[in-house]
């Protein structure tokens, strides 16, 4: 009996230890996820401190930096709007623009020449440019890299074959610069100026201001936003103005885009106030040196090691190979160089897909048979109009071959101007 008495102890006891130790192991597992959510709601806590720490504390570099750069985009200005008032955003962008020159370009200073023999060369920079890759008179293509970008740089050898292109769908809508570069049988294109887009819906169908090709005027749009006209005159001098229609036609002026703000005027660059009010991003950009050589300019961004530029940087670059006017043109998604049939650039659209977009205009480097063949009159009388102008030239097999040299960037003094003029709330912000 007293065995049988100590069995349904021990059993009875082991039955409470079974049932003792799933309470035990649930109580510390409640405890541990209890732990968890606490430190979760630390961290939480923390990280909106520190947030808002960023978007309002006493320090505003974050806060102009994603003011500036949320503002220019067409898809993202919800970025700055959502945080801030219409009041302060528009303190931040007065304070942070590129405040432009005054002048008109002088293209009497430009001096053309047709080759540059027996050069000794000022600096690695100049050499980058003049010494010019076997077998290639045509272009040069230059590897920028700098602190948050890359990119590239074409050096253009003969100015008269520079042409603006644009969208056969005028009015419609816009098309990739591969098809306007391969239409007009080009050697090289980059993206042009802006365009509007009032519902932002990036079609590319109208573009900004005062457009010429080959002598016709396209479009003569009013325009008052950063920059002005960015074109070619008959004797292949890039001019930058805030010009009317007749005033490009008494400079001559064949090939035009509009867009801005100006880099460089007569040799002098433009000051930068604060961040210069639009951000990081892909850029396009403009050049041409003293000698006439021109520069083409596409800078990649939207990615976590390398943003982009902004528009210190383009004029530092621009200053470093010689240019001597240098105007930004159209940038964000917009921003591609095309070469010999191939995009080599990486562009990003507002979703981070590696894809390009419509666009109204673009620059291409005709090939030698194809300039020969378009005799221009740069002061033709024609009223705008609402088709594409471009002529498509005969098939040619593309030969030349891009040779690549790099060259680290530095940062260099840039010269500033000390003009100023307000720029903000119009289309050639939208990106």
């Amino acid at each position: 009996m007293r065995n049988q008495v100590l069995d349904r102890e021990e059993i009875n006891t082991n039955n409470l230890n079974n049932e003792y130790t799933p309470r035990k192991e649930r109580k510390k597992k409640k405890s541990k996820f209890k732990k968890f959510l606490i430190t979760l709601l630390i961290l939480f806590i923390i990280g909106i401190s520190s947030f808002a720490f960023l978007l309002y504390g006493p320090y505003p570099n974050f806060r102009e930096w994603l003011i500036t750069t949320a503002m220019t985009t067409m898809t993202h200005q919800y970025l700055a709007t959502w945080f801030y008032s219409d009041d302060t955003i528009q303190e931040v962008l007065n304070k942070n623009r590129v405040a432009e020159s005054e002048e008109t370009t002088d293209p009497t200073l430009t001096v053309i020449v047709d080759e540059n023999k027996n050069v000794e060369y000022a600096n690695e920079y100049e050499k980058a440019i003049l010494e010019k890759d076997p077998g290639n008179d045509d272009y040069k293509i230059i590897n920028i890299e700098g602190k948050g970008y890359s990119g590239y740089l074409a050096a253009i050898y003969d100015p008269s074959r520079i042409k603006t292109v644009v969208t056969k769908k005028l009015g419609k809508c816009g098309q990739y610069l591969k098809t306007m570069a391969d239409d007009n049988d080009a050697l090289l294109a980059i993206n042009g100026g802006g365009f509007i887009d009032p519902n932002y819906n990036s079609n590319g169908a109208n573009p900004l201001g005062i457009t010429f090709s080959e002598g016709r005027l396209i479009t003569s749009n009013v325009y008052s936003g950063a920059g002005g006209l960015i074109g070619f005159t008959n004797e292949n001098k890039l001019v930058l103005g805030k010009m009317s229609v007749q005033e490009a036609k008494d400079m001559n002026v064949r090939d035009a885009v509009t867009f801005g703000p100006f880099l460089i005027v007569n040799g002098k660059a433009s000051e930068v106030l604060g961040n210069g009010g639009w951000g990081t991003a892909p850029r396009t950009a403009i050049g041409q040196r003293k000698d006439g050589i021109v520069l083409f300019l596409v800078i990649d961004g939207r990615t976590v090691k390398k943003p982009g530029a902004d528009m210190n940087d383009l004029i530092e670059i621009m200053q470093r190979y010689g240019a001597y006017n240098a105007a930004n043109l159209d940038g964000g998604t917009s921003s591609v160089m095309y070469v010999d049939g191939k995009i080599i650039n990486d562009p990003i659209d507002s979703t981070g897909a590696h894809k390009t977009r419509f666009i109204s205009t673009g620059f291409i480097l005709t090939k030698k048979e194809s300039s020969q063949t378009n005799n221009i009159n740069g002061n033709t009388n024609n009223n705008a109009v609402n088709t594409n102008t471009t002529t498509s030239n005969s098939n040619i097999n593309k030969t030349n071959t891009t040779n690549k040299t790099t060259y680290n960037s530095t940062k260099n003094t840039t010269q500033k101007s000390n003009t100023t003029n307000n720029k903000y709330k119009s289309t050639t912000n939208k990106r």
